[in-house]
Order: C-alpha cells, then structure tokens, then sequence
C-alpha cells in the first residue's frame, strides 16, 4: 500500500459475518471434497421467504415505465413518506408529519453511520449497549468518539440499569443506542423502559435512538415516540427487512423531530443520490399490509422457533420461553460461546453465531437465527443431536 489509511479504519476490523462466510466457503469446499452436504448457516438474520406478491408487482410495474430510472428524491417519493406515517398511526400510535419527520434510508443500518457522521466530533461520548449490535460500536469508533459501554445483563432481562447508569460520567455523552425488541437478547420493548429511557434522556440532554427492526417478529409492535415527550429527545430506525422480507431491498427510515432530520440529511446529499423509483413504490404496497400478512409471517416463524428451541436443547443451552423475535438466544452450559459455536461448525457442520461478537455480556450464549426453514432446521438438528450424542 502506498499511503497509510484513515486514522479510522485502524479502529475497526471488517464485519463478523463477512469473515465468518469466508471461513464457512473454505469449509465448504473440504466438505465436498469429501463428499459431504454443505455446512448450515443459522448465523445472520437474513429472512429467506419472499415479499408478498403485490409488492413484487409494483417494482416489476414501475421498472417497465419510462422515466422513472433516473435520479430519485433524496428524501424519498411523497407516497413512501405517506406510507410510512400511515403505517406508523396504525400500527405504532404515533402521528408523523411525512413532509418532515420521516427520512427513507437504504435500510436503517445506512441511519447509524449517517447520524454518527452529522452530530459526532472527536472525543465525544456515545452510549452503547453490551450486547448489542455491533454497528454501533464501530460507527462511534470511524468517528472517532468515545465508546461509553453499558450493560445488559441476564438477570435484569437485558434491560439497562438506571442507577447504574446515573453512576456513570456522563460528561459529554451526546447519542445513546438503544435497540428493543432486542438483538441479540429477543427482549421485548416495554412500556415502562421506554418511559424510563426518554426521562434520563431528558434529564442528561442525550439523543437517544431506538433501533426498531424486529418489532413485528414475534413481537407486539411498540415504538418509543409513543412515549409522551419522546419526540423532544428521541429518534425512532425502523426497516422493512424483517417485517415484509425485504432484507435485499434495503428500505428503511428514521423518523423523529425535523430539526435532527435536516441535520442527518445534510450528510445522506452526500453519499448517495436517492432510492430507485420501483423500489419505492414496491416499499409502499409492502407497508399497505394487512394484519393477514403478519400474521402469517409469524406463524411460520413460530413454527421455526420450536425447532430451534429443540436445538437449543439438545446443547444444554438455556433460553427466556417468554421470548420472541428472529432469533433464539441461548446460555451455554459451560465453556464460552466460541467454544461451542466452533465445535458444532466443524463437527455437525451447523453454524450458531457466538454471542461474543455482540460484547463481552455475550460470551456464555449463542443465538440461532430462525431464517431458515423447517425442514432445514430439523435437518440441522439431527447434525447436532448426533454429535451430542456421541459424547455421551
């Protein structure tokens, strides 16, 4: 390399998964080599079923138009905005003004580094959970502010500790990531931390963002800006990647108060020049669901999550029954994560992702994703049954 790279990229490493998917290709290939079914990937939270028909139509529809493949809005088509506020008044309670409190994003993964970029200088302080999505810690770091990690821990239901939290310095803290329904925990939004959380929002003038993908999963939909006074200090990422199987697609939004809105739009103009016009238009037939469709969604899911759970079993792992989401997130019997997760990868063939990528809390667990099939997951589960078995 000729010229050294930025400062901040010294401070990351590539994404997980994308080292794992290497790794698991490598495997693969010794595996047929030998004869053998390639490995099982019940890693990432990549939905495998398709979206609803009509929302196929619409992008199939609009591509065939003329004029529609140039340039699109930067912040999104009026009917997209419209359709989001409309989704958001039926299903979450909360009225949006979709001329300014909604911002269409390329999936709400693009919303953490976007706002990480409009409000952090270096030095400033963010809020992070452990576990929690590793995004975060990495956009904080590329801006080269101070990570403040807080704990969830498993016997506070992987909800924060407020006086814990009133312990910390909080000096100079300005964004706070919070993500419930939670991954990788499957914790549930509640009520009452939701109005916990905007008070000490409140009460320490921080910028706290909810990260609401997994709402509609096994899940009673709940968003924070339901919380009276939320709007004042929150910010809502919501996504059409799990809820409508549009994970590829990548549609997502922020919404919350317009004035933190412009600020975030003022670094999207420079990145990207808009969403392709029949996506668009296929994310509003998508968010125009009805309740029909969500309630086959999950349950399919439902029917996945008791395979899982049998392989959360037969490992000797532990899990909340109570729990849904995309995902089973489970305590190992003994030894760490990585241990198991590298012995049932190389011995059964199954990949579980190692609860430690998402912080040190997640050490002693693993979480299955529920992106597979039945018949998949069963198969899965008698790899794994057959090399328990055999220790015994």
């Amino acid at each position: 390399m000729i010229i050294s790279p930025a400062r901040r990229t010294l401070s990351v490493k590539e994404y997980y998964f994308s080292l794992k998917n290497r790794e698991i290709a490598n495997i693969n290939a010794d595996r047929a080599s030998r004869g053998l079914d390639p490995v099982i990937n019940l890693g990432i939270g990549s939905p495998d079923g398709s979206p609803a028909p009509e929302v196929i139509d619409a992008l199939c529809d609009c591509a065939r138009k003329n004029g529609v493949h140039g340039y699109q809005s930067y912040t999104g088509i009026p009917q997209l905005r419209e359709a989001i506020a409309a989704w958001y008044a039926k299903w979450y309670g909360v009225q949006l003004d979709p001329a300014c409190e909604i911002q269409p994003l390329m999936g709400s993964k693009e919303g953490i580094l976007l706002l990480s970029l409009a409000f952090l200088n270096p030095g400033d302080k963010v809020l992070v959970p452990n576990p929690g999505y590793p995004t975060y810690t990495s956009a904080t770091r590329m801006c080269e502010a101070e990570l403040l990690k807080y704990d969830l821990v498993e016997a506070d239901g992987w909800y924060p500790d407020f006086g814990a939290l009133e312990k910390m310095d909080l000096t100079g803290v300005k964004l706070m990531w919070v993500n419930y329904p939670n991954m990788p925990t499957c914790a549930p939004a509640r009520r009452d931390v939701f109005e916990k959380l905007v008070a000490f929002a409140k009460k320490h003038s921080i910028l706290l963002i909810n990260d609401n993908p997994y709402s509609f999963i096994l899940n009673e939909p709940q968003s924070i800006l339901s919380v009276p006074g939320a709007r004042e200090v929150c910010l809502e990422m919501n996504s059409l990647s799990k809820s409508h199987n549009m994970a590829g697609w990548r549609v997502g939004m922020i919404v919350g108060a317009a004035d933190v809105l412009r600020e975030l739009l003022k670094v999207k103009t420079q990145m990207d020049s808009g969403m392709f016009r029949g996506i668009q238009e296929a994310a509003v037939e998508a968010l125009n669901a009805d309740a029909a469709w969500y309630e086959s969604l999950n349950a399919e899911y439902l029917r996945r999550q008791a395979v899982a759970r049998r392989i959360m079993d037969s490992l000797g792992c532990t899990y909340d029954p109570a729990a849904g989401g995309l995902y089973v997130w489970g305590r190992v019997p003994s030894g760490t994560a990585s241990e198991l997760s590298d012995r049932i990868l190389y011995e059964a063939g199954v990949f579980i992702t190692p609860g430690f990528i998402f912080g040190s809390n997640g050490e002693h667990h693993v979480r299955i994703s529920l992106c597979a099939d039945v018949p998949t997951l069963e198969k899965a589960y008698g790899k794994i049954l057959h090399v328990v078995q055999n220790d015994r």
